[in-house]
């Protein structure tokens, strides 16, 4: 990499980690409304069960008695979110610069529109509602990502919706599969199937969070729908190359 290439990243590097402490302060500065935030977890239980919704619970049961499955729906909720964003950003950057500016700018619309429904709507996850019956796997059974909420002062606890865990991990899928000719890229839609799964049955959020996750993420490509870069273009196989070779 050049001089000049290595100024761009450390620009990009620099402008992503002025955005994420950007967001955790000001997620932080949401934080509170503990009565308000538990209303609305009930009012969100109840819509779900008018909806007819699959129970966060009966999910979260399926899983207990499994406890290696259970240990790891925790580890994937605690250590693949943001390295598996972080490495496809990087790989991005790295190999297809025009698909990075358009997945960058997509994940700071959501991220920015994300804070925006945390002020105004602060939600209690599922595994607060101990009268429903669920349960903190990521307390019971480890690895957990978050203490006490009351003496939590990295996170903002009461910020369930949308889930960017869920919204993440599908920009991470668009933008790969965007980006790649492969053809089994659509595999890379596991990541936010996984996800989806793994952020109910921890007790995390509801399904309505990863419903809103997408609705902000079609409201942030609709936005940046002129940004969109062409799709990648195979390669040609090296037998191909040579049949047409004189």
């Amino acid at each position: 990499m050049t001089g000049s290439g290595r100024l761009s990243a450390l620009r990009e590097f620099a402008l992503i980690a002025v955005l994420f402490l950007v967001y955790k302060v000001a997620r932080l500065a949401a934080n509170g409304h503990v009565d308000e935030a538990f209303r609305n977890a009930r009012a969100v239980w109840d819509a779900e069960r008018w909806l007819r919704l699959p129970g966060e619970l009966a999910a979260q049961q399926s899983l207990l008695g499994w406890n290696l499955l259970v240990e790891a729906a925790n580890s994937y909720y605690a250590y693949v979110h943001f390295p598996a964003t972080a490495v496809c950003l990087i790989w991005l950057y790295r190999y297809r610069p025009a698909h990075y500016r358009w997945t960058r700018n997509v994940l700071v619309l959501l991220t920015g529109g994300a804070l925006g429904v945390h002020f105004l709507v602060p939600l209690a996850p599922p595994r607060m509602l101990t009268e429903t019956g669920m349960l903190d796997l990521g307390r019971l059974y480890g690895p957990a990502v978050y203490g006490p909420p009351e003496t939590d002062q990295i996170s903002n606890q009461y910020a369930a919706m949308p889930s960017l865990h869920v919204g993440w991990a599908l920009v991470v899928a668009i933008a790969l599969i965007a980006a790649t000719t492969t053809r089994y890229r659509g595999l890379w839609l596991l990541h936010p199937a996984i996800t989806l799964l793994v952020v109910v049955v921890t007790g995390n959020h509801y399904w309505l969070d990863a419903l809103a996750a997408v609705a902000l993420l079609a409201v942030a490509y609709t936005m940046l729908r002129g940004q969109r870069p062409a799709p990648a273009v195979p390669r040609p196989r090296a037998e191909e190359v040579l049949v047409h070779v004189p």
